[in-house]
């Protein structure tokens, strides 16, 4: 079964636009990854500043896989104005149904 990546990065809500531009501009590597399946950018719509990245993987050696190739590298470099986001966590999830 699936493994969802989730990553949960807290942004100012000043910089909700940028940040999300950044991800409109970007490479888009990761959907020609081996095992990939699927991407989200979740945005929040309440008074929260956290902001989520989702991954859906084939597997977790997969994923690993992604992390450790020369297109992650690449697409995770700093950005020259330095990072939207004031931190991040990445959250693991096995997938037990999906319709």
């Amino acid at each position: 079964m699936s493994v969802v990546k989730v990553n949960a990065i807290t942004v100012p809500r000043e910089r909700f636009e940028e940040f999300a531009e950044r991800f409109a501009n970007r490479a888009g590597k990761v959907d020609q990854a081996e095992g990939f399946e699927a991407f989200e950018l979740l945005r929040p719509n309440d008074e929260r500043d956290v902001c989520l990245v989702l991954t859906r993987w084939r597997s977790e050696e997969d994923f690993q896989a992604w992390v450790q190739s020369p297109d992650f590298a690449e697409g995770h470099a700093q950005h020259r104005k330095g990072p939207v986001g004031t931190s991040s966590e990445l959250w693991s999830f096995d997938v037990l149904e999906r319709q």
